[in-house]
C-alpha cells in the first residue's frame, strides 16, 4: 500500500483547463498534441504538470510538452503519442467533500486536487461555521487558495450545511435546536444533506470525510469521561458510517470513499487524548469492514489516508501541533513538510494528500480498497526517534 501513496504524486491530472508554466506565473498559450485515439477517444486535453511537482508521471518527460486544446481524431499518428504519463481524469465526476469550513486543512488540498483533475465539487460544512465559509468564498477571502495549478479558480459547486453527529431530525436535541449558531439552516443532518444532494444532483461519484472532533482531545485518556470519549468516536468515526450508509443509495456503482486518519490509531502520542487515538483506529478498522460491505453492495471502493501532522486551524486545538510537525520533519525519511495547499506565487505545491486521495478515487486505484495509505513522508516506517541524543553521532 506504500507504493500506492507513492504512486499518487506521480500521476498526471487531465484536464480541460489553459495551464501555467513553471518557469513564470503567466499563462501560456495552448498548443496542441496528438494522441492515440485508441488511448482514449474521450480525452480532450492533458496538461503537462511536472514542472509543479503535482502528479507528473514516472519517468518525467525531459522536456516541456505543448497542451492539446483539440478535439482528438481517429487518425492521430501513434508516432505523436504522448507516452510519459498515466491521466487521473475525473472529468463528468461529483464529489462531496464533508468538513471543509476554511481553506487550510486536508479537506480544502483534497477539493483543489480533485477539482483539477476534472470532478465536481459539492461540500458539507459545519452549520456553526456555515455563515463564515460562505461569506468568505463570496467575498474572495479564498481566491488565492482556490488558485489551480492551470491558474484557473476552484469552482465550489454548492456548499451543504451538515453536522455530520446527527443521523437524522429526530436525533438532534432541543438545546442544539434552539442554539443560535443553528438558526437559520435547516436539512443539516446526514440523512437530509444525502437527500437535499439526490434532489439537486442525482448522485455522486465520490464521498470525502474530513472531519473530526474530540471534545476533550488535550485530555489524557485516564482523565477522559465517558461522555468525552464517545463524542470523539460519534463525530470523528462513526460520523464516516453514517455519511456512507446515507450516500451510498446515491452514489453511482465504481465511485469511491476516503477518509482521513492519523498515526496515532496504532502508535502512542503523548497529548493526542480524549479517545481520539481510539477514534482513529475505530476509523480504520471501519474502512475496512465498509470496503467490503460497499463493495459487495455497490461496487465502491472505502479507503482512509493516514496524513502527517498539518498545522491546520482544527489541528491548532491539540496544543502540540507545531511540535508534531517539528518532530516528523526532523525523524521522517523525507524531510519536507506537508502542507494542505500551495503559495502559487513561488511555485510551491506540496500537495501530496490531495494527490493521494485524487489517484486513490481515480480508475487508477479500481483494485485498491479497504486500504490505509500512509501519506506522512515516511513517519510512520521509522522505530526510533532520530533527533534523540542518543542517535546525536549517528550521520557522522
Amino acid at each position: 500500500m506504500a507504493a500506492a501513496a507513492a504512486a499518487a504524486s506521480s500521476l498526471r491530472i487531465a484536464t480541460t483547463r489553459p495551464s501555467i508554466s513553471a518557469a513564470s506565473s503567466k499563462v501560456v498559450k495552448a498548443g496542441t498534441v496528438s494522441v492515440n485515439a485508441s488511448w482514449d477517444k474521450k480525452l480532450n486535453s492533458t496538461h503537462h504538470l511536472s514542472n509543479f511537482g503535482c502528479l507528473s508521471a514516472v519517468p518525467t518527460c525531459k522536456k516541456n510538452l505543448s497542451f492539446s486544446t483539440k478535439a482528438l481524431s481517429d487518425e492521430s499518428s501513434e508516432s505523436n503519442v504522448v507516452s510519459c504519463g498515466l491521466p487521473i481524469d475525473l472529468r463528468g465526476k461529483r464529489a462531496f467533500i464533508a468538513g471543509i469550513a476554511d481553506d487550510n486543512g486536508y479537506g480544502w488540498a483534497i477539493a483543489k486536487s480533485l477539482a483539477a483533475a476534472g470532478a465536481e465539487i459539492l461540500v458539507g460544512t459545519w452549520v456553526p461555521a456555515l455563515n463564515i465559509f460562505e461569506t468568505s468564498l463570496r467575498r474572495g477571502k479564498f481566491d488565492q487558495s482556490r488558485v489551480l495549478p492551470d491558474g484557473s479558480l476552484m469552482e465550489i459547486k454548492k456548499v451543504y450545511p451538515l453536522d455530520a453527529v446527527f443521523d437524522n431530525p429526530e436525533d438532534v436535541p432541543e438545546d442544539v435546536k434552539a442554539n443560535k449558531r443553528y438558526a437559520g439552516s435547516s436539512n443539516w443532518t446526514v440523512q437530509e444533506a444525502a437527500e437535499c444532494v439526490r434532489k439537486d444532483f442525482g448522485s455522486i461519484d465520490i464521498l470525502v470525510h474530513s472531519l473530526a472532533n474530540g471534545p476533550e482531545v488535550s485530555k489524557p485518556l485516564l482523565e477522559t469521561s465517558r461522555k468525552g470519549y464517545l463524542a470523539a468516536i460519534s463525530a470523528s468515526s462513526y460520523s464516516f458510517v453514517s455519511l456512507l450508509s446515507h450516500f451510498l443509495p446515491i452514489m453511482n456503482p465504481g465511485g469511491a470513499s476516503i477518509s482521513l486518519t492519523y498515526i496515532a490509531s496504532e502508535r502512542i502520542i503523548p497529548g493526542y487524548g480524549g479517545g481520539m487515538s481510539s477514534a482513529k483506529a475505530a476509523l480504520e478498522s471501519d474502512t475496512r469492514v465498509l470496503a467490503f460491505e460497499a463493495g459487495r453492495k455497490q461496487n465502491i471502493r472505502v479507503n482512509t489516508i493516514s496524513a502527517g501532522p498539518l498545522g491546520s486551524r482544527a489541528a491548532k486545538a491539540i496544543g502540540f501541533i507545531d511540535t508534531m510537525i517539528e518532530y516528523s520533519y526532523n525523524n521522517a525519511p523525507i524531510q519536507k513538510t506537508l502542507t494542505a495547499g500551495f503559495i502559487f506565487l513561488q511555485y510551491s505545491i506540496s500537495y501530496e494528500v490531495g494527490n493521494a486521495a485524487a489517484f486513490l478515487v481515480s480508475p487508477l486505484a479500481s483494485a485498491i480498497t479497504g486500504a490505509t495509505i500512509y501519506v506522512d513522508n515516511g513517519l510512520n516506517s521509522m522505530g526510533v526517534a532520530l533527533d534523540s541524543p542518543v542517535f546525536k553521532d549517528l550521520n557522522k
